[in-house]
């Protein structure tokens, strides 16, 4: 990377710009100072479309006035995070501020004040960087290091929400009356200038009113979850094309195989990818991805994209590498199926949150009985829940802008809730039979299987949006084979 100078603020130094330690300029002058401030073409973008959701997010916003009439609401995008001395992470704004917004960029704040009849809203941007005082091409964050931000004016045109400086926010807030409720976690500074205007409870009140808010998705988001779910497919292909290249190598060529697809066609991977061959795939989150693959192991493959809006998908199937599963590999990944069957079928409008849960959960304890790898009966084993030493984990959970999305909702509202139409969901069933487990026979032994999809509760019961991807052992070993040639 190469070296930056930084300006400093009147506070921190007499001089307007301070030489990074070791850097190869020892200054910059005068007249290379006049000379940089002019000789621009005017760049600024008129006449920009809203983007696409603006009108599901003034919806949003509108909920959230009337649920907190009378109160100033704060909700951040959040800040860079350093990575390594003067480089940072890649930003990802709060899930808050992008589904209120639409905006994605660093330091942004969201704040609604109350007015009458309910609140203004106002988006509070770092402008373009300034060229009077060097800051566009001197400090590292500056439009020729690291691009061009959007104008305030721009900013008003795309997310339909008047913009003001966000350096002159935590002033204003100081300064604020009356009573104000903020999303914590992510600014500390529009935190520091609201410590004595906020307590923890209501805060996390606006947090639990957010995440339930997003339990019932809209048309624009099943269809950025389509997108992501298909992109996801297509990754999915590409890893089954290059499984020689992964033996080759390591669990890693199959991670970044679907990562390409990732960067390709969406934002970013929705979370760490799990590319686990072989005993790995007993380790429900293995995203070290440093283990062999290997002919005669099974690939879990546990991966999701995410769209450009920050939806993601979030897609489990489990391969045999040579293509064809062994009679014990079969077995028991068909009894995952049949529990995930069972599973799916439990998904639709009015059903219990738990039943998708408990049917697939009734399903692998009936094989387990059965194996003889527990004993009997079916409901002493789930009362006293012995099937989890090989099931381990839930069968599922809400999908949407987080891949664990809606966390913060209420139990009563998530778990122990009700399904409506436009909820997205997982549907995951595993077993899992670790290699050191003397409790069951040798053959089964570093064996892992998980088979997950993501499912819509609609009018009239469910869809599968990652139906594309063959789920039977026989059509995964078919389309393996018409992928592989």
């Amino acid at each position: 990377m190469a070296d930056e100078l930084t300006p400093e603020t009147p506070e921190e130094s007499e001089e307007p710009i301070k030489q990074r330690k070791n850097g190869l300029y020892p200054g910059v002058s005068d007249e290379l100072a006049e000379n940089m401030k002019s000789g621009w073409a005017d760049t600024e973008l008129r006449d920009l479309e809203p983007i696409a959701q603006s009108a599901q997010t003034a919806a949003r916003r509108a909920a959230l006035s009337a649920r907190f009439p009378g109160e100033r609401l704060v909700i951040p995008a959040g800040n860079l995070k350093t990575r390594s001395n003067d480089t940072e992470y890649a930003f990802r704004a709060s899930v808050e501020y992008a589904y209120l917004t639409g905006n994605q960029t660093e330091d942004g704040v969201l704040v609604l004040e109350p007015v009458a009849g309910g609140h203004q809203a106002t988006i509070y941007l770092l402008p373009r960087s300034d060229r009077e005082n060097g800051e566009f091409w001197l400090s590292g964050q500056g439009e020729l290091w690291v691009g061009r931000r959007h104008s305030l004016g721009e900013a008003e045109q795309l997310y339909g929400i008047p913009a003001s400086d966000v350096r002159e926010l935590p002033g204003r807030l100081r300064e604020a009356t009356g009573p104000v409720r903020v999303v914590r976690g992510h600014d500390a500074g529009i935190e520091a200038a609201l410590t004595d205007k906020v307590t923890a409870e209501r805060d996390a009140e606006l947090r639990v009113f957010l995440s339930e808010a997003r339990l019932v998705k809209d048309e624009f988001e099943i269809g950025e979850l389509q997108k992501a779910v298909d992109s996801t497919v297509r990754g999915f292909e590409d890893v089954v094309k290059v499984l020689d290249r992964a033996e080759a190598t390591s669990e890693r060529y199959i991670e970044g195989t679907f990562f390409l697809r990732a960067r390709v066609e969406g934002n970013d991977v929705g979370y760490g990818t799990i590319a686990a061959s072989g005993p790995h795939a007993c380790t429900l989150h293995w995203v070290r991805n440093d283990g062999p693959v290997r002919k005669g192991h099974l690939l879990l493959l546990d991966a999701g994209v995410e769209t450009h809006t920050y939806y993601t998908a979030d897609v489990t199937r489990t391969l045999p590498v040579d293509g064809r599963y062994t009679e014990i590999q079969k077995k028991i990944y068909d009894a995952v199926y049949d529990a995930q069957e069972a599973g799916i079928a439990a998904v639709k409008p009015g059903a219990k949150y738990r039943d998708f849960h408990d049917a697939a959960q009734r399903v692998l304890t009936e094989r387990l009985v059965e194996w003889g790898l527990v004993e009997g009966p079916v409901e002493r084993v789930l009362e006293l829940g012995l099937q989890r030493r090989w099931t381990l984990h839930g069968t599922g959970h809400m999908l949407g802008m987080d891949v664990h999305d809606c966390a913060a909702a209420r139990v009563e509202s998530y778990v122990d809730g009700t399904l409506e139409p436009g909820m997205v969901l997982t549907v995951e069933p595993g077993l899992y039979f670790q290699a050191d487990d003397l409790t069951v026979p040798e053959e089964y032994r570093g064996i892992g299987v998980r088979i997950e999809d993501d499912i819509l509760v609609t009018e009239d019961g469910n869809r599968n949006l990652s139906a594309a991807l063959p789920r039977t052992s026989d059509e995964v070993e078919r389309w393996m084979a018409s992928l592989t040639g």
